[in-house]
């Protein structure tokens, strides 16, 4: 028995997809959410083989939830349309139902599941819509039970650490399990450089620059953080701030 969970904000889509699934004896719903932070938690609790998942949703969105997790069931999304949705499907191959979608569509994609078992690709269709202009604005961290919502103009900067990034704030820092390449296509570019290769910095919190060895630069942050500048970061801070 394969278990299921309804991840969709609006009532009626969930009992649609409960109806249309009744045909799959193969199936067992576990549970229906309506949000992404409820979304999340039964995910952790029930393991789920397969979820319908809604991008829209009040909270955090679809993208944003899956982030959160340290692994990813496959998924079929149900949503309405989305540019940035439909973007990142139709390059990454995950199989979606657009609202409103009809019975044979949705067998469709259920058939898909089966025979495939689509959401391999998860890790790249997040990176692709990241560049979404919500997800822009802010940045989506579990901080051990708690899901913390960190406006991006509140960042300082960001640093690699190993396998995560550390995103550091005038409250704290916290870690989140993404890569540099994929926060920085994330983060406005009008806000955010790349300064060094472990590096990304605000540059409004950027105070000094000061010239070291090497064609190599600091930067003094209003915080009185001492960050490295690489001979790139130096390049792409000059154009940046007009210097």
């Amino acid at each position: 028995m394969l278990k299921v969970l309804i991840i969709d904000d609006e009532p009626l889509a969930c009992s649609l997809v409960q109806e249309y699934l009744a045909e799959f004896p193969q199936f067992k719903v576990t549970g229906v959410c309506h949000d992404g932070f409820s979304g999340l938690k039964a995910i952790q609790q029930v393991q789920p083989d397969l979820i319908f998942l809604d991008v829209q949703m009040p909270k955090i969105n679809g993208f944003e939830m899956l982030e959160l997790l340290d692994s990813h069931p496959a998924v079929i999304f149900t949503t309405a349309f989305d540019e940035y949705a439909m973007k990142a499907f139709d390059q990454h191959a995950v199989d979606y139902l657009l609202k409103p979608y009809s019975k044979e569509r949705f067998q469709k994609a259920v058939q898909k599941f089966l025979q495939q078992q689509p959401g391999a690709a998860t890790s790249e269709l997040l990176n692709t819509a990241s560049q979404s202009p919500q997800q822009q604005d802010r940045i989506v961290i579990k901080d051990q039970s708690t899901i913390r919502i960190i406006p991006v103009a509140q960042v300082h900067y960001i640093e690699a650490a190993d396998d995560y990034i550390r995103i550091v704030t005038a409250e704290g820092h916290w870690l989140k399990n993404k890569t540099m390449a994929a926060m920085e296509q994330q983060l406005p570019a009008i806000q955010f450089v790349r300064i060094h290769r472990s590096y990304l910095a605000n540059v409004q919190e950027i105070s000094k620059l000061f010239p070291m060895e090497k064609d190599s630069y600091t930067a003094i942050l209003k915080s009185g953080k001492q960050l490295p500048v690489s001979k790139t970061g130096y390049q792409k801070l000059k154009e940046k701030l007009g210097i």
